[in-house]
């Protein structure tokens, strides 16, 4: 028989740990406003070396700060820890620039020289592989110059405001080539003897009118857009000789309604190959294009249901062993092994998996080294993989997110890991898992003695069974029976998920925290987590399945204690905030209150090549683009919504924010509306200030209903 009395001292000593528990909790200090807005407290958190890649095989590169506030590169021995100033190899890795609109180049050594000097602007100056040249466009059209000699030739003479040669048409700009590439549409070929280069005729593409309210009389910005359906840039892809001469054109009708991608040059530069779709944009066939001629030879064929993705890359094996591709036509992203004449030699990876990047091709080893979301769809790994196929092997540890830095032979690499609960780190590896080194630590010496909210890594299930992450960040003093408002922030878009089991270094999310809110991530189906399979069912209904989701998300919320359904907010930009502005309209019955920044609301209004990847032309799927238009759901609305625009977003134009504003006053809604005068798509600076206190005063007022702390109002 038990004695009571012997049991007694165990729930004591039970109690006396909680009570200890809350004690100490409540001994640890909070940040304040001053420490979560101004300047962080001394402590809290590490400054990480910034680790830029691999020098060479054995070293890799850091760039630290000196006493001056200047920034230099130092070489540091992966094995040895030995450090020195990196110094480039002699004779390589000039550089070139604009300045005063003409064009320069300076050496390793810091010695600079202007190789061109007239009045015009010069724009996207590109060393050739030999480094003897400078390709550059000059209004709109194509020009390089001789670094010995400043001769320069011209390819091409009949650019305008319509014509370009080597810079891109803004939708080719925007989704295609992208916006890395600041409109440069030209490519030197390996052996630095030719230019491959786009020809784009906008003559027929609509164009968008951007009114700015500045000065007296205002202006117009007008640009070459062409919206769902609307006749595209008619485009030939031609070949030039570095010496000057005619253009030799690829092979194709530049009337057709088509698309051309990224081309890739062949190694030896003796072949251009160019990626080809139609304006379905579901066949993507690559062409081997002859430079002497232009005569095309098909080399891939990938056709797909929905839609299909450019290649960011092909990598060439040696000796004419083939190529690799990345893939998703399974409905997972996976390596793929061809042989030279485009017949399948291998897959190289499968399973219901998604494959980010090749990193590196050994081979002399048959290996091939790739990052891949295979552990957890939130995060990242690094692997090895016979060439052959097979089993991968993983290289990174542990329950963490891994972003990788491998050395140029495959031996080493660096890693910035993390996940929701652990502060980055960095650490030096082999590609046989041994730990060498650990770079850094983000997690400070006081840390630990600050009471900080984490992020719990969570799912829900839709109402058709699928499975999908989300991140909730509970209030930092919760207490029980009482309930708390909910900001969901959301992007939504087609494989742009923000949902990782990364740290999230967001000081401000402490401050919401404090102040009693449920912050909360979610991704949807089409997000990246199911891969191309999930995708798939946004097919010409882009919105539908997303915002169904996420209610479903917050309906499961409202199923957890302490979550205030009637304090449902969501807010996002871009499609995040079309799916903010479809929140507080199709789903109104489950959001009450939204901030919808610079949003897509009727995707006619969208450009061509993005919107029709997802949805078809207008004239192809009327039902699709009603369906999915905000007004259309309009009359649900109830609640608040705050829209918020750029006056001159040259991406999603303030027009999509327009109509959305003239449907609900016709409707005789309640609104917010505020503009920001002459901000493009997003913005910085005191107006990013402003939105923000602005979104924070939203909050206060309609979720916390309590003053805006005035803290915000000082200088």
């Amino acid at each position: 028989m038990r004695s009571k009395h012997k049991i007694l001292p165990v729930a004591i000593t039970g109690l006396a740990m909680l009570a200890m528990s809350h004690s100490a909790s409540a001994q640890k200090k909070e940040l304040g406003f001053e420490d979560i807005f101004k300047r962080p407290p001394a402590g809290l958190t590490n400054q990480l070396p910034f680790v830029t890649g691999w020098a060479d095989n054995d070293a890799y590169l850091e760039m630290r700060r000196e006493a001056n506030g200047s920034m230099k590169t130092w070489k540091v021995n992966a094995l040895t820890g030995k450090d020195e100033v990196y110094v480039p190899p002699v004779g390589t890795h000039n550089t070139v620039f604009v300045r005063e609109n003409d064009v320069f180049i300076k050496s390793p050594e810091g010695v600079e020289t202007r190789l061109t000097n007239d009045k015009e602007e010069e724009k996207n100056p590109t060393l050739s592989p030999d480094e003897k040249f400078v390709a550059f466009t000059r209004n709109n059209n194509l020009y390089s110059v001789e670094v010995a000699s400043k001769k320069e030739t011209q390819y091409t003479t009949d650019g305008s405001d319509v014509i370009y040669n080597g810079w891109a048409s803004w939708v080719y700009f925007e989704e295609i080539l992208g916006r890395p590439t600041r409109y440069r549409a030209f490519w030197w070929s390996p052996d630095s003897k030719n230019i491959a280069y786009m020809r784009f005729d906008d003559t027929k593409v609509p164009v968008f009118p951007i009114y700015s309210e500045k000065g007296q009389h205002g202006y117009l910005e007008n640009t070459r857009y062409p919206k769902a359906g609307d006749p595209n840039p008619e485009v030939k892809v031609g070949i030039v000789p570095v010496g000057g001469g005619a253009t030799v054109w690829a092979d194709f009708n530049p009337k057709d309604d088509q698309y051309f991608g990224t081309p890739f040059w062949t190694p030896d530069g003796s072949t251009l190959w160019l990626q080809w779709m139609p304006r379905q944009q579901d066949n993507l066939k690559i062409y081997a294009i002859n430079p002497a001629t232009g005569a095309k030879k098909e080399v891939y064929d990938e056709k797909q249901k929905t839609w299909v993705d450019w290649f960011k890359d092909v990598y060439f094996l040696q000796g004419g062993k083939g190529f690799m591709v990345m893939s998703d036509k399974s409905g997972w992203d996976h390596i793929y092994h061809y042989n030279m004449d485009g017949s399948l030699k291998t897959q190289i990876t499968n399973g219901n998996w998604r494959v980010k990047d090749v990193l590196y091709v050994d081979e002399k080893k048959q290996l091939v080294y790739f990052t891949a979301r295979k552990e957890a769809t939130t995060r990242f790994d690094l692997y090895k993989v016979s060439l052959k196929g097979g089993a991968p092997t993983r290289l990174t540890f542990g329950d963490f997110s891994h972003d990788v830095k491998l050395s140029p032979n495959g031996t080493y690499f660096v890693t910035t890991y993390s996940n929701l609960k652990t502060p980055t780190r960095i650490a030096l590896l082999n590609t046989n898992g041994k730990v060498i080194k650990e770079l850094g630590n983000a997690k400070g010496a006081e840390f630990d003695n600050y009471n900080l909210a984490t992020n719990d890594l969570r799912t829900y299930k839709t109402r058709d069974g699928l499975e999908l992450p989300m991140t909730i960040m509970w209030p930092l003093h919760m207490e029980a029976g009482k309930k708390y408002p909910v900001i969901i922030s959301i992007y939504g878009g087609p494989d742009a998920g923000t949902v990782y089991d990364t740290w999230k270094n967001d000081l401000s999310a402490q401050w919401l925290s404090k102040e009693g809110i449920i912050q909360v991530a979610v991704d949807n189906r089409a997000g990246g987590h199911l891969g191309k399979v999930g995708m798939n069912y946004i097919h010409r209904n882009l919105g539908i399945h997303e915002i169904e989701d996420f209610m479903d998300a917050a309906k499961w919320l409202t199923t957890q204690a302490g979550v205030d359904a009637s304090k449902m907010c969501i807010t996002g930009g871009s499609f995040g905030g079309y799916m903010t502005a479809m929140a507080l309209t199709y789903g109104a019955d489950v959001f009450t209150h939204g901030i919808a920044n610079y949003s897509v609301t009727d995707w006619a209004l969208y450009d061509s090549h993005y919107t029709e990847r997802y949805m078809d032309t207008p004239q192809e799927n009327p039902e699709g683009y009603k369906n999915t238009n905000v007004m259309t759901h309009a009359e649900k609305y109830k609640g608040l919504l705050r829209i918020v625009h750029g006056t001159m977003d040259d991406n999603v134009h303030m027009q999509n924010s327009i109509q959305l504003v003239d449907k609900l006053e016709n409707l005789n809604k309640h609104f917010e509306f505020m503009v920001y005068p002459g901000e493009r798509h997003g913005w910085g600076g005191v107006k990013r200030i402003h939105s923000r206190d602005e979104s924070y005063r939203f909050y206060y007022q309609n979720l916390l209903n309590k003053p805006f702390p005035a803290a915000f109002n000082q200088k």
